[in-house]
């Protein structure tokens, strides 16, 4: 059996969904993308710079020949009723740094996998490796949609994961997957905050999922804040409308720790949230946000209620006005202006 079949062969009996080789020559063209972002959307321009990592493979790691592309579905977990509209599902069921569940324990067990054939190996299970959809779509495995997520049969809900490897190997797929009905702009008219404002394009700055995690760090003064509506970290907005995937989430499986922690993420709960709660039990699950960070989850929930403001919202508000953190404070104190003081 060539080493590409054993591997993908592995790959499925771990429980990957799709597994694709390809030549490192063959991920060339990443760089011409994001510079094609840029051009698209140059307020985007140090965002997609940043990205930089992830081109020049060969220059970075001289030894690499070959890319292994992984997909894991987890579009089949239960999600908490008080959490869904508000807790993105990928960050929800995040198995990259969840030691207990399903996807973490193949990932190890495939990089193992991988080691004992002898293949030296460089992945980054947190943040990739390579531009993982363009990686994954070279492969064959799936598309990227208009929203710019990538597809499988089982719709957007997967995580993909990736190795550079030292090996000559290739195992490109096909993929029969339709595309993007002509006309159909669900995607782009449900994004909250015209992020995604034309197909296969989006400003990430102005995504309500980069700024309920890495920015949004001046929400009180960020008119873009009133466009969240009821989410509070992350957002599946242009996900949720997609016809492509209509019927793709199950709910049959518990995701672990999921249920645990879901009354702990209630906007009320959130508000009385200790600092040492959440670095223990709150942060090592949402990695987005660090250790000292929960003043952001205050300041998305604090955006959060005075978008959805009912009555019972008010005394958490009030409580806010007179936090020690700055931010905090700053968001409370103008949501006070702006609805007590109409």
């Amino acid at each position: 059996m060539r080493i590409e079949n054993l591997i993908q062969d592995k790959a499925y009996e771990f429980g990957y969904e799709k597994c694709g080789i390809v030549r490192i020559q063959d991920l060339e063209g990443y760089d011409k993308c994001l510079r094609e972002r840029i051009d698209k959307v140059p307020i985007s321009k140090m965002f997609y710079q940043s990205q930089s990592r992830l081109t020049n493979l060969q220059g970075r790691y001289p030894w690499a020949k070959s890319v292994i592309v992984v997909v894991s579905h987890f579009g089949h977990y239960k999600a908490p009723g008080q959490l869904k509209g508000h807790i993105g599902k990928h960050y929800l069921f995040d198995g990259r740094v969840n030691t207990e569940s399903k996807e973490f324990k193949r990932s190890v067990l495939m990089e193992q996998f991988l080691q004992d054939l002898g293949l030296k190996t460089a992945s980054n299970r947190n943040f990739g490796i390579v531009g993982l959809r363009w990686a994954a779509m070279r492969a064959g495995l799936g598309i990227i949609r208009k929203n710019n997520f990538f597809y499988t049969e089982s719709g957007s809900w997967v995580e993909l994961e990736a190795w550079i490897t030292d090996r000559d190997m290739e195992l490109v797929e096909s993929t029969n997957l339709p595309i993007c009905p002509e006309g159909c702009s669900n995607c782009i008219k449900a994004c909250p905050t015209c992020s995604l404002s034309s197909p296969y394009t989006m400003n990430p700055l102005s995504c309500v999922s980069f700024l309920t995690t890495f920015g949004g760090r001046d929400l009180a003064n960020d008119p873009l804040g009133k466009s969240f509506g009821t989410w509070i970290y992350g957002c599946d907005a242009c996900q949720d409308v997609c016809p492509m995937n209509s019927g793709k989430w199950t709910e049959e499986d518990e995701f672990p720790g999921v249920l645990e922690i879901s009354l702990s993420l209630t906007p009320e709960n959130m508000m009385k949230m200790e600092e040492e709660f959440y670095k223990h039990n709150i942060q090592p699950k949402f990695f987005y946000l660090s250790p000292d960070e929960l003043w952001k989850w205050k300041v998305n929930v604090l955006n959060f209620m005075q978008n959805n403001y009912q009555e019972s919202y008010k005394q958490y508000i009030l409580e806010a006005c007179n936090n020690e953190n700055e931010k905090i404070r700053d968001i409370a104190q103008t949501i006070y202006k702006d609805v007590f003081n109409r």
